[in-house]
């Protein structure tokens, strides 16, 4: 059974950091493209972070210079390191997993297979 479970979430001021993790089961994940996703309240879900199985990494421009995602495939975890945070950050993180085929991990949130059940992120102003 597949399972992604993240962790890590909460309450945060601007200026703020937090990690985020995700515990994978139930597949290889060693190949699978593995991402960061979030949704806003009353927003579509976005893309907030990719990472291949090289490690090869992809960052929404909102984030780039703050997140940091890596992932450790021995352990099957990833995680998201969140720095300098803003109001604008909060929203619910979700971690998602797709195969790895032809040497790139796709963007969009509809090619993503499997999804945990997502960690809630405020960050107060």
């Amino acid at each position: 059974q597949v399972q992604l479970v993240e962790s890590g979430g909460g309450s945060v001021q601007a200026g703020g950091s937090l990690r985020l993790s995700c515990v994978a089961s139930g597949f290889m994940y060693d190949l699978h493209c593995m991402a960061w996703f979030r949704q806003a309240a009353e927003k579509e879900r976005e893309r907030v972070a990719i990472i291949d199985n090289g490690g090869n990494t992809n960052y929404a421009d909102s984030v780039k210079g703050r997140f940091t995602i890596s992932r450790d495939n021995p352990k099957k975890t990833l995680s998201l390191v969140m720095d300098s945070l803003k109001p604008a950050d909060t929203a619910k993180y979700y971690c998602a997993a797709v195969s790895y085929v032809g040497n790139y991990c796709p963007t969009l949130e509809n090619s993503y297979v499997y999804w945990g059940q997502g960690t809630q992120v405020l960050v107060s102003s």
